[in-house]
């Protein structure tokens, strides 16, 4: 069997990431700071992160609401970690949001697509509130702005950039919904072929009926506020494992180092965002923060791999009780509207053991 191109790619990208990380590094040192980690602030960070994910699921049941009033809690926790476990596992970039939205359908009487559009949601409030806890972290007292790289500096205003794009677009889209829907039926149909076509209207009639949760102040707040809460226990966890590996800074560096790392695991990334997420790691506690590079690498890489484990196995163990299999990632890859008919029926499994 040959081997897929973009596993070959991804596998080139890791390679290149580790290898600049590394080079200049004292490999002796850094897999002593590893050893020498608080193994109960770990523990800790992997309790911590595990609650943001709990709070991802939490908040998706505002997005969802214009679909299905009330969704399960249990339901939305085994599909935030059925995604989250593709994204570390499957060579395939972002398709953890696809596999998310699936499981979700696979549970609950939502069509596929109507769940992936309120990813798309939630993708828009996760920028907001990175963005926001960014500003606040290089505003605040303890920032040491002489230090900020040109790089650095240009992937900020990137970001700025690609979140008022989206912006706009998400602001068109929700305020002409049926004159948006035509535009881009229309355009499909001249541009792409008639299956593609099809399957991208179908796609984005969906994108716009999640985008109706934003139509109403009482889903959008609450969505909103349980945005920054994602995040910022993402950065508590950030901050415990900086004392697990000696590293002794204010918790205005842990919201910078969870916004590079936000913007480093944007790009397609290799399963895990392993390489990304050291980058990013690495590039906001170096060359802003002046960590020790031995340091910082180790806490990059030995965060990575505790945390890597907690939600997989959690979605792992959902996948099976679902009955969903690696193949289906990839026939929805290849027909993301695939599942938008499969509805929950008195025959569809349910899970039973997650948090409600």
């Amino acid at each position: 069997m040959r081997p897929n191109w973009k596993t070959l790619l991804g596998v080139a990208v890791v390679a290149a990431l580790l290898w600049w990380l590394f080079r200049d590094a004292d490999l002796g040192e850094v897999w002593a700071t590893i050893r020498a980690a608080n193994p109960f602030y770990l523990l800790t960070t992997c309790v911590v992160a595990m609650a943001g994910f709990a709070a991802r699921a939490a908040r998706w049941r505002f997005l969802l609401a214009p679909a299905q009033p009330g969704s399960p809690y249990r339901s939305r926790f085994a599909a935030v970690c059925v995604g989250f476990m593709a994204n570390n596992l499957l060579p395939s970039g972002r398709v953890g949001e696809l596999g998310r939205a699936y499981a979700y359908s696979r549970l609950e009487p939502v069509s596929t697509a109507t769940a992936f559009a309120t990813l798309v949601v939630e993708r828009l409030l996760d920028g907001v509130a990175v963005f926001a806890l960014l500003v606040i972290a290089v505003l605040s007292a303890t920032f040491p702005a002489e230090s900020l790289p040109e790089l650095l500096v240009a992937g900020i205003q990137g970001l700025t950039l690609i979140l008022g794009l989206v912006l706009t677009a998400t602001l068109t889209i929700v305020a002409f919904p049926t004159r948006s829907a035509g535009l881009c039926s229309a355009l499909a149909a001249r541009v792409l072929p008639h299956r593609l076509a099809t399957v991208f209207d179908a796609v984005f009639q969906g994108v716009v009926a999640g985008l109706a949760s934003m139509r109403g102040v009482r889903h959008i707040v609450p969505a909103l506020l349980w945005s920054f809460a994602v995040w910022v226990i993402q950065s508590l966890s950030f901050w415990i494992g900086f004392a697990a590996f000696g590293i002794d800074l204010p918790f205005a560096a842990a919201l910078f180092t969870n916004a590079a790392i936000a913007v480093a695991v944007a790009v397609p990334a290799p399963p895990g965002y392993l390489g990304t997420f050291q980058l990013g790691a690495t590039v906001a506690l170096v060359q802003v923060y002046s960590v020790a590079e031995e340091a910082a690498i180790g806490f990059a890489v030995g965060w990575h791999f505790v945390n890597f484990f907690p939600v997989t196995i959690a979605g792992l163990w959902y996948a099976r009780r679902i009955g969903i299999t690696f193949k289906d990632f990839a026939r929805r890859r290849q027909d993301p509207d695939g599942a938008s008919v499969d509805r929950a029926s008195p025959d569809a499994p349910t899970v039973e053991g997650a948090p409600r």
